[in-house]
């Protein structure tokens, strides 16, 4: 049986980022569940569009052993992040990145997922690629200016520009 990769993806969020992965694994034969990073299924993309997931976040929490890979799904909710830590889906938003990276897992992600993983304490040492406007927001970790970087378990893209420098190895890891 083949991998699977459990995806959680912001409210709102980038729409090019997560069909980008989405295309990829369907096209590549990987199995894929997604997961909103919210208290319901139902979010919408940057562009206003509505999506409804497969699951939210709090679905996955305890199942992290059901998957082999995570990958993080950026979006504009990230703006607003610091003035939503307490919501719970953003608790288990944490709690689930971290539990993935101590069962070494895959961790994958675009634009602003270095500063999460950094966050969920899991990027320490590591060289991430991460979105300009986010270097700072990264402490723990070494964010860098590349399009994309591999170090260890985490898989890391710049923007959803630069996603498709990533899917190969990513791809290659989950095949």
């Amino acid at each position: 049986m083949g991998k699977k990769v459990a995806v959680i993806a912001l409210n709102p969020v980038n729409g090019s980022g997560l069909f980008q992965y989405l295309e990829a694994f369907f096209e590549n034969g990987i199995s894929y569940q997604t997961f909103a990073i919210a208290e319901s299924k139902d979010i919408k993309t940057n562009s206003g569009i509505s999506i409804s997931l497969d699951h939210a976040i709090a679905d996955l929490k305890g199942k992290e052993n059901e998957y082999d890979a995570l990958v993080f799904a950026c979006g504009d909710a990230m703006m607003k992040l610091a003035e939503n830590a307490d919501k719970q889906y953003n608790k288990d938003m944490f709690e689930v990145v971290a539990k993935f990276n101590e069962q070494g897992k895959l961790i994958a992600g675009h634009c602003a997922a270095a500063v999460i993983f950094d966050k969920s304490g899991i990027a320490d040492g590591k060289k991430m690629a991460v979105h300009p406007y986010g270097k700072a927001g990264v402490l723990k970790g070494i964010p860098t200016d590349e399009k994309s970087v591999v170090d260890h378990n985490l898989y890391t893209a710049q923007t959803e520009s630069y996603i498709w420098t990533l899917l190969p190895e990513l791809l290659a890891a989950l095949k």
